[in-house]
């Protein structure tokens, strides 16, 4: 499988491969293309015996990923999948690849880009971090493991907050809610990264796919669900309520949600 990605820089080194969005302009926002090339890297990783556990980062010390790209986004991606995007194909194999993914969060993790660090099975945050949603700030929603997961690892009542209110938390607010598993020194993450890949890697690797299937045995459903909501998301999209939000980002205003409801 070719690693000649664009958005992506792709690693792999005694046992590890990371997986580095790099596209800086944007804080690490992925375009549809940078999804494809995302379920691309996952598969070459995922499935490659010599790597044990897979790294998700973002470039730079900015940003893990601020989500999808608003400026590819007017009603619909540019792409493939219900919404133009394949994002649910990229959720469902960060869960299914039988080994652990590690999300390196150097900074901002908003919007989609938090909802990647969630699905990660764990997440190592500097103390630069930033976590939240921006969802219903922008016309948007995530109907699948970005809501359904998340209340179960933060609950139910936090999980709320954080979509309907789209504040943002730093990495010890987000450490304390379980969005993450450890917080460290920004000049230390990467030290921090590499002991528990280390770690990791010291573990039987059928023992950890075992694991991993069971814990997601448990929410599988939400698969499902989200498969539904997608589809509504995709008619969503199409609402000059939603283009609201997309276009007030554009052009740096709040938007007027409630003028477009019909």
């Amino acid at each position: 499988m070719s690693t000649n990605f664009t958005d992506l820089l792709y690693k792999e080194e005694n046992g590890v491969a990371t997986i580095t969005i790099n596209r800086p302009k944007v804080l690490n926002a992925f375009s549809a293309h940078t999804v494809e090339e995302l379920i691309h890297a996952f598969l070459k990783a995922g499935w490659n015996k010599a790597i044990g556990v897979i790294v998700l980062t973002g470039i730079g010390d900015r940003a893990f990923s601020t989500g999808g790209d608003q400026s590819a986004h007017v009603g619909h991606y540019e792409g493939r999948g219900t919404n133009g995007m394949p994002i649910e194909e990229l959720h469902s194999l960060i869960r299914d690849v039988p080994k652990p993914v590690i999300a390196r969060v150097p900074g901002y993790a908003i919007g989609g880009g938090n909802v990647l660090a969630t699905l990660c099975d764990l997440t190592i945050a500097s103390d630069k971090a930033i976590f939240g949603q921006v969802g219903p700030r922008m016309g948007s929603v995530d109907p699948g493991f970005g809501t359904a997961y998340l209340a179960r690892c933060v609950g139910e009542k936090k999980a709320r907050e954080i979509w309907y209110m789209c504040r943002r938390y730093s990495a010890h607010e987000a450490l304390a809610m379980g969005l993450c598993n450890v917080v460290v020194p920004h000049d230390q993450l990467d030290a921090e990264v590499a002991r528990w890949c280390e770690e990791l890697l010291e573990k039987s690797p059928t023992a950890l796919a075992i694991a991993k299937r069971s814990f997601n045995a448990d929410s599988e459903n939400i698969r499902g669900i989200g498969a539904l909501g997608f589809q509504a998301l995709a008619l969503y999209y199409q609402t000059e309520e939603s283009k609201e939000g997309a276009a007030a980002f554009r052009e740096k205003r709040k938007p007027d949600f409630r003028s477009k409801v019909r």
